[in-house]
C-alpha cells in the first residue's frame, strides 16, 4: 500500500512545542495550502490541513518555523478518533510529517510579513509592471 503526502503551504500561526507523558516532543499545526484552480468567482481557495511532527524533528521545527513561513513537508495521512468532553466521538484526519523543509530564509519571511503590512496600509503600483523580459539561453544558466 502507498500512503504518501507532499504539501507546500504557509503556517497559520506560531507553533507550540509540547511533550507527551513519555517525554516525546510533538508539534501540531495547520498548513494553509492553496488549490491549483480557481472557483466559479475566479478566486483561489485554500485548504487548511492539520499536520503533526514528532521527536527531534518537532524540536527543530519549533525553533525555526514561525507564522506565515513557507513550509514543504512529506509524510503520510493518518486518521484517528477520540471521545470529547461531551461524550461525542470526534474523527480527525491529519498528516504525520516525516520530513520538512523551510522554503524561505528568515529575511524573506520577515520581508514578506513587512510587505504584507505595507500592502494592507496602502496599495502601491507594481514597480516591475511593464518591464521587459530577460533574454536568457540555457548556456548562461549555472546549472
Amino acid at each position: 500500500m502507498i500512503n504518501n503526502v507532499t504539501l507546500v503551504g504557509r503556517l497559520t500561526k506560531d507553533v507550540e512545542l509540547k511533550y507527551t507523558p513519555a517525554n516525546q516532543a510533538v508539534v501540531q499545526f495547520v498548513l494553509a495550502v492553496n488549490r491549483t484552480f480557481k472557483n466559479a468567482n475566479g478566486e483561489r481557495e485554500t485548504d487548511f490541513i492539520n499536520v503533526v511532527i514528532w521527536r527531534q524533528s518537532a524540536e527543530n521545527f519549533a525553533k525555526w518555523a514561525k507564522k506565515g513561513a513557507l513550509i514543504g513537508i512529506t509524510g503520510r495521512i493518518q486518521t484517528r478518533n477520540y471521545e470529547n468532553a461531551q461524550g461525542q466521538r470526534v474523527y480527525m484526519t491529519e498528516v504525520i510529517a516525516e520530513n520538512f523543509q523551510m522554503l524561505e530564509s528568515r529575511s524573506q519571511q520577515q520581508g514578506q510579513q513587512q510587505g504584507q503590512a505595507t500592502q494592507q496600509q496602502a496599495k502601491q503600483p507594481d514597480p516591475f509592471a511593464g518591464g521587459t523580459p530577460m533574454d536568457l539561453n540555457d548556456d548562461s544558466l549555472p546549472f
